[in-house]
């Protein structure tokens, strides 16, 4: 077995990408702002922010935390008037975690205030924002969602409608956008919908937002999905739809099915608890085993496990507690004592695993380091066999769409076989379910050649749906600094 060399990190499952929401037209924009952005905690832990338009002044408060930590005091909210608000909870794709990187962004542009969120990664954000510091322009952050606003900026169309749709076509990559300005909320979605984007209603008052769950936080309706490559235009007078993209397949994150969304949540007309219980389901069809119990590794393994369970008829039980006080900003103890970092977040019931047989279901390994001290911890408890399950395809290749899975060489399923990676997290045997079976689980029978793709998949098949500009540049940039350095 060869060693693995690969940091211990405290949590190794993929990183959530960032969550937007809208409102325009509410008295109390900014409270319902706060609470529709409670909802989508979830997607982004790191900084929150919310900005308001009153009629005649923007106003705005960005912060580092969550958003219960900061948006849940009068004070505060009371400094967001108006009836039209965006906000956005942020983990940090592109851009460290700091308070000018923390969105939405604003700026004063000659056509009045524009405050944008973005949910998402750009792939050719690095390309622009050089061509445009040439140019002259002066950024603010480190963050990629700066470059849109730039884009708008420079653009020499009439209307903030066209510079926007100036700079959409700019753009490559992911990204699902709330802007505010002086009269409009817009809402965008990239050619291929890999980001979500949803439309809502509540008393009048129309809703953009990265989920559904947030509609059924605040108690709106649900109206439906942007479309992939559709601009909405929210104003005083209703709304108003264009698709200035040439037409393209939509072809969703299968992340956001797998791990990112809620459960509750509704995407592409799918239930995702429903659809993780049929990944669940589809595991245990190809990768059943003789087992006492089948464990979940909560809480993103729960719905796959009862799935599993209801499939194999092997019992389902609530192995392992997992303690929800946990923040990722915890500062891990001094290194004699670094080994015992999973419990911060998970405990084995002791009581459950003398002697048994243990099926463990996980939604993902990414570099190995949790799935091992887990199955360390239920073998210390007593379990006499331990096999892992993982309701997703082994992630092979890395993401540049707003998914924090790390460079190939970090990525365990990336550099070592299934018996290597089964060594090394210490299980009896481990199984991942295969891309035909996910495609079947999400209800395409004949797999995944068939849908046509109907997903986002590269992660699993290194089938990038876009073009990666900053990554070829960059590679362009290496070849050539070697050749120099040769010389």
């Amino acid at each position: 077995m060869r060693e693995l060399p690969f940091e211990t990190k405290a949590d190794e499952t993929p990183r959530d990408e960032c969550g937007v929401f809208g409102i325009y037209g509410h008295p109390d924009a900014a409270a319902i702002t706060a609470l529709g952005l409670h909802a989508l905690q979830h997607r982004g832990q790191e900084a929150a922010g919310i900005v308001s338009f009153d009629g005649s002044h923007f106003f705005a408060e960005r912060r580092l935390g969550l958003v219960g930590d900061n948006f849940t005091k009068p004070a505060v909210l009371s400094q967001l008037a108006g009836q039209s608000a965006i906000g956005h909870v942020r983990y940090s794709t592109t851009g460290d975690t700091i308070l000018r990187n923390v969105q939405p962004l604003f700026a004063d542009l000659s056509s009045g205030g524009f405050a944008i969120s973005h949910n998402g990664n750009l792939t050719n954000a690095r390309t622009l924002r050089n061509q445009l510091v040439n140019a002259g322009s002066i950024f603010q952050s480190t963050t990629d969602t700066e470059t849109i606003m730039q884009l708008v900026a420079n653009s020499e169309r009439d209307g903030i409608l066209h510079r926007i749709i100036d700079s959409l076509f700019q753009i490559e990559g992911a990204y699902a956008f709330s802007i505010l300005t002086n009269k409009k909320l817009i809402g965008a979605r990239d050619p291929i919908g890999i980001r979500p984007l949803v439309l809502g209603e509540l008393n009048g008052a129309y809703i953009l937002s990265s989920e559904t769950c947030a509609l059924d936080m605040v108690g709106a309706n649900f109206i439906r999905e942007i479309d992939n490559g559709e601009i909405v235009v929210i104003t005083e007078s209703g709304i108003e739809s264009f698709k200035p993209f040439p037409e393209q397949s939509l072809r969703p994150c299968i992340f956001e099915y797998i791990y990112f969304s809620r459960p509750d949540s509704i995407v592409g007309g799918e239930n995702i608890y429903d659809c993780r219980k049929a990944m669940g389901r589809q595991l245990a069809l190809e990768s059943g085993i003789e087992a006492d119990m089948v464990i979940p590794i909560p809480d993103s393994g729960v719905p796959a496990a009862l799935g599993y369970s209801e499939t194999s008829k092997i019992p389902f039980e609530l192995g392992i507690i997992r303690n929800h006080y946990v923040g990722r900003t915890f500062i891990e103890p001094q290194q004699s004592i670094r080994s015992l970092s999973v419990k911060l977040k998970h405990n084995a019931n002791r009581s459950l695993f003398k002697n048994k047989r243990v099926v463990l279901i996980d939604d993902s390994i990414v570099r190995g380091t949790t799935s091992t001290k887990i199955v360390q911890m239920v073998r210390e408890v007593g379990a006499s066999e331990v096999h892992m399950r993982i309701a997703a395809p082994p992630i092979r290749f890395p993401d540049f769409y707003g998914i924090d899975t790390p460079k190939k060489q970090d990525l365990l399923a990336a550099n070592y076989s299934l018996e290597e990676m089964q060594s090394y997290i210490g299980a009896d045997s481990l199984a991942f379910l295969s891309v035909d079976g996910l495609y079947k689980a999400m209800g395409h029978p004949n797999g995944r050649e068939a849908a046509a793709p109907a997903f986002t998949d590269h992660c699993f098949t290194g089938d990038y749906p876009t073009f990666l500009r900053d990554q070829k540049n960059e590679k362009e940039i290496q070849q050539l600094s070697f050749l120099y350095e040769s010389n």
